[in-house]
């Protein structure tokens, strides 16, 4: 096969990965190794991956696959056909790493799971994503972001915060972090091959992940704390958010009735009186007049009209702000430029789609997004001649059975 273009050589070069998965989590998994310069061939059935057929779509490429999977090789194929299973096991003979997010059970089913492949390629690393794992009594449920986030407890720490109001995140966080510790597992994996010789099974559910990048779980599971003079640290649901008085709305970092941080408030502010203000005179009564402490800083912050002179005093007093800006506008500024932190790839009509860049910036080796999206089977061809060296004959009979298919456009 060629190189993918528009990079150098990443940190990954010559790794080939074969992606069985589907949607998000194993998909934003297999696009990070593609920035990081690994060959990842997406297999997707005759009906195409979920996210083909989201909306939006520029010319029949939908914005959501081609965030996930840009500068992937494309194969499709049907692997109910036995003709298919063996094929794909043959690819997987030729490759670094799999990754899978089925079901625990389906990859076995078809013949497909870790010890079937591992005993033709030792080698191999055989990665898994699942809702609650391979063990367990959980392993059949049904799971997607939003309910693994309400069985791990992150839909209830999101309502408390807000007076007990539940509601889904728009951002499906237990897909995109498991994906990124899947990431972490499998190039652990590579560098123990590298001493040992051998392939193995990383497995990674995205309950146990959303608990893992929790970083207030210690808090939910202590027990025989006095908290009435403290603040539990680190709760940035508490952290102001203000509007100045040209309509700008920041947010500040740091619990403005915490010890020490409520001083840097009132320095910032200029108002040494609230010092001495019964209200505020422990972290208690900060607590318990919490309203009236946010009143007098939505009071200040209406006072101000300079949004870099807010900030740069802020500072001053060891306190961060950053503005509230929706995507597009961090995408549009000038930092997001400068770090090339947002790329335009083909929308294979001669146009471009924006999707963002991968978040790695090493010293000696090139990373970010390379190639475009590609359509479904895109590659049945190159990737079958070159790996497996099946003639065009052959290739055009597993078309015509149908073990093999593709939408390219004429």
């Amino acid at each position: 096969m060629s190189s993918l273009p528009h990079r150098g050589p990443g940190p990954l070069e010559g790794v080939r990965v074969l992606d069985l998965s589907r949607v998000l989590s194993g998909p934003h998994c297999t696009r990070m190794l593609v920035d990081l310069g690994a060959d990842v061939i997406k297999v997707e059935p005759p009906d195409g991956d979920l996210t083909r057929f989201a909306f939006p779509r520029i010319h029949s490429i939908a914005t959501y696959f081609t965030q996930q999977n840009c500068g992937k090789w494309n194969v499709s194929m049907d692997l109910k056909r036995p003709e298919a299973v063996e094929l794909l096991a043959r690819l997987a003979e030729q490759c670094d790493v799999l990754v899978e997010n089925f079901r625990p059970g389906v990859m076995e089913r078809m013949g497909l799971g870790y010890a079937a492949l591992a005993a033709r390629h030792p080698r191999l690393v055989y990665a898994s994503i699942t809702g609650y794992g391979h063990t367990g009594p959980w392993t059949q449920r049904r799971a997607y972001a939003p309910v693994v986030g309400a069985e791990a407890g992150v839909t209830w720490a999101q309502g408390a915060a807000r007076g007990g109001v539940y509601a889904n995140d728009v951002l499906s966080h237990g897909d995109v972090y498991t994906s990124l510790e899947c990431l972490a597992g499998v190039l652990a994996a590579l560098y123990q091959r590298e001493r040992t010789g051998r392939g193995q099974w990383v497995e990674v559910s995205m309950a146990e992940t959303l608990l893992a990048v929790n970083e207030h779980v210690h808090w939910e599971l202590v027990d025989g704390v006095d908290g009435s003079d403290e603040i539990p640290s680190f709760l940035p649901g508490d952290y102001p958010v203000l509007t100045l008085g040209d309509g700008t709305v920041v947010v500040i970092s740091g619990h403005p009735a915490a010890k020490g941080t409520f001083e840097r408030y009132v320095e910032a502010m200029g108002r040494p009186e609230l010092l001495d203000d019964p209200r505020f005179a422990s972290v208690a009564e900060r607590r318990r007049n919490h309203d009236e402490l946010m009143a007098e800083l939505a009071d200040w912050a209406g006072t101000q009209h300079d949004v870099a002179a807010v900030e740069h005093r802020l500072a001053h007093h060891e306190l961060a702000m950053g503005v509230l800006r929706t995507v597009r506008e961090i995408a549009d500024s000038s930092w997001a430029a400068e770090r090339g932190a947002i790329v335009a790839v083909p929308d294979r009509r001669g146009g471009t789609i924006r999707i963002p860049n991968s978040p790695w910036h090493f010293s000696d080796a090139d990373s970010g997004v390379r190639g475009q999206p590609a359509y479904r089977g895109e590659h049945n061809r190159e990737v079958l001649r070159h790996l497996l060296g099946i003639d065009d004959a052959t290739i055009n009979r597993l078309e015509h059975d149908g073990v093999l298919s593709s939408r390219v456009p004429s």
